[in-house]
């Protein structure tokens, strides 16, 4: 049985001499782990020290969306909410994207771990062992939007040349 007391919030933490202020805890830690920077058209990003909780959830409730503003929402604890319409407004590629994300997400977790080279492999032997197992590339964002609309249609021209009425 839980006691539910020891989830109480408690208004002035420490003032018993017992509670710990994990506020003050989590930003002097974050002073001293800087995260890792990268510039990618032109402008500067610095990663967080450590994986987003929120990035880790969104990744994998977002892992099949093709949504730009799925894509936003997940992005945004990592480089910044705008950072996908400003990538794709330089022209960046869906190949550039997936190295990216990849070199961002692992240099989040251990800053310095992974390369750009060593990114583009990954993605690269990604891509090939998708083919190799026959999925299809992903859609883009608003092609499934399209296919739902056309397959209603055909549906419904299908129902009205069966003769019933």
């Amino acid at each position: 049985m839980i006691d539910e007391d020891l989830y109480e919030p408690v208004a002035d933490p420490g003032a018993d001499g017992g509670g710990e202020d994990l506020d003050a805890f989590f930003a002097e830690e974050a002073t001293r782990r800087p995260g890792h920077c990268f510039t990618l058209y032109g402008r500067e990003y610095r990663l967080p020290d450590s994986v987003p909780l929120l990035f880790t959830l969104q990744s994998e409730r977002l892992r099949d969306s093709s949504d730009p503003a799925d894509i936003r929402r997940m992005l945004a604890p990592l480089v910044g909410a705008d950072a996908l319409d400003t990538w794709a407004a330089a022209g960046m590629t869906d190949r550039q994207f997936g190295i990216t994300l990849l070199y961002a997400s692992a240099n989040t977790a251990a800053a310095g771990s992974m390369t750009l080279p060593r990114a583009a492999e990954l993605y690269d032997e990604q891509q090939a062992r998708r083919s190799a197992e026959g999925e299809a590339p992903r859609p883009a964002p608003n092609r499934a939007a399209r296919r739902a609309t056309t397959n209603t249609k055909k549906k419904k021209a299908e129902r009205g040349r069966s003769g019933t009425r």
